[in-house]
């Protein structure tokens, strides 16, 4: 089969617009990020709830969020970590990027005004709410070989199996499962090297809340983090609940934050036009 290269043109009109890209990213001063969202959680109007889900402690779930939807996931009954893994409803080779959000953002520390990114380049997620800011995109989650060395002789699920059951239920394999992100793991690396478990970081009542910037699929495994210590496994139970958000302001901080959202939301409204 012949393959057809792109005309000079084509290359011409991708290279200017990178540069005008890189143009602006230099010269875009990012905005300061607020402070952790007010606990308690305020109460969310009942004529924009869609749906509330209790998930139980080493159960899983998932659901489609619509564009312009946002979910709240809180830690209703005390402290449990959340396994978090996205696909687009459009195509579910688009799927979400930890190792992107992290890297064109510069940073590991997600929390409210963050983006999360899908590995087309594009926003999944806008970060609207976070009362934690205590969360992980880089551990992964437990598999039944790390609860049988953290819990032995005990009969525990896990964040693995639990996901390739998600993801069997919308149509998917393993395969297709992409990195975690793992809500309320106060995971941190130490001056020493390696990750360590902050605990003080996570506070019992804690939420998150993400507004949906294309329709996706959203999986969830309510399982404990693979370096909580608490040497008993107990996770509690967590409540999510889809809503009806309000439309983004003219100078929504999520989309005006950092050069690089802005770019994706370009991106976004690229492929949505």
């Amino acid at each position: 089969m012949m393959h057809v290269g792109r005309s000079p043109e084509e290359i011409a009109a991708n290279r200017a617009r990178y540069e005008e890209h890189q143009k602006k990213g230099l010269e875009f001063a990012p905005k300061a990020l607020p402070g952790p969202s007010p606990l308690p959680a305020p109460a969310i109007d009942d004529a924009a709830i869609i749906h509330r889900e209790t998930v139980p402690g080493g159960w899983y779930w998932s659901t489609k969020v619509s564009r312009g939807e946002a979910i709240r996931i809180e830690q209703a009954e005390g402290n449990s970590t959340v396994a978090l893994v996205a696909w687009s409803a459009a195509d579910s080779s688009e799927r979400i990027n930890l190792v992107d959000t992290a890297k064109v953002q510069w940073t590991t520390a997600l929390g409210k005004g963050r983006v999360i990114f899908s590995d087309m380049g594009r926003i999944m997620f806008s970060m609207i709410e976070d009362s934690s800011g205590a969360h992980d995109c880089l551990m992964g989650g437990s598999t039944a070989a790390s609860n049988a060395a953290k819990y032995p002789g005990e009969k525990t699920r896990n964040t693995r199996d639990n996901l390739v059951l998600v993801a069997g239920k919308l149509g998917l394999t393993r395969r297709d499962i992409p990195g975690i992100l793992n809500l309320f793991a106060p995971v941190r690396l130490a001056e020493a090297g390696g990750f360590g478990w902050q605990g003080k970081r996570s506070n019992s009542g804690d939420y998150v809340e993400l507004r949906a910037e294309m329709d996706i699929l959203v999986g969830f495994s309510n399982c404990p983090h693979p370096l909580d210590p608490d040497p008993t496994y107990q996770p509690k139970p967590v409540v999510i609940t889809r809503y009806k958000a309000e439309a983004p302001a003219a100078d929504d901080l999520c989309r005006s934050a950092t050069a690089e959202a802005v770019r994706g939301f370009e991106n976004n409204a690229l492929m949505q036009a």
